[in-house]
């Protein structure tokens, strides 16, 4: 991923955007995590976000597997399509029941960072890698 894919460049507020901005860069985060280009993951953000508006937990949750998958294609991001779609789906269903539909509900149940970034790995399909790209620049907001 590109160092110069922010939350920023994507015209996410994580400052004053509260709960709204920090999953739209959690997303961002997920997509720019795996083995695939930037542009890619960026494109496909827009897709899910801005054109299809799946920008909370319950709007990406309450998504259809093969809906999901298209729009994943839609943005170029098709060689991951399938697993994505569904891990997705799964994070975002996760924090509805676990979290309140919110990072911040995540935040809060953590005793410290490394306890939040222990719980954000604990998500299927966040690795080291996401969560890094997550934290570098939500850290400032969430701690």
């Amino acid at each position: 991923m590109g160092v110069n894919v922010t939350a920023h460049a994507l015209g996410i507020d994580l400052v004053h955007g509260g709960e709204s901005a920090l999953f739209k860069w959690l997303l961002a985060s997920f997509l720019m995590g795996k083995r695939i280009r930037a542009q890619v993951a960026v494109q496909t953000w827009h897709v899910i976000v801005d054109k299809h508006g799946r920008d909370t937990p319950r709007k990406l949750a309450g998504c259809t597997h093969q809906e999901l998958v298209r729009m994943l294609g839609e943005g170029g991001y098709a060689r991951y399509d399938e697993s994505t779609s569904t891990r997705l789906r799964t994070l975002a269903s996760r924090l509805m029941a676990e979290y309140d539909g919110t990072v911040s509900g995540m935040r809060e149940a953590s005793t410290d960072r490394r306890d939040f970034e222990k719980r954000l790995q604990s998500f299927d399909g966040i690795g080291p890698k996401t969560a890094e790209i997550f934290m570098r620049e939500a850290a400032q907001v969430l701690f």
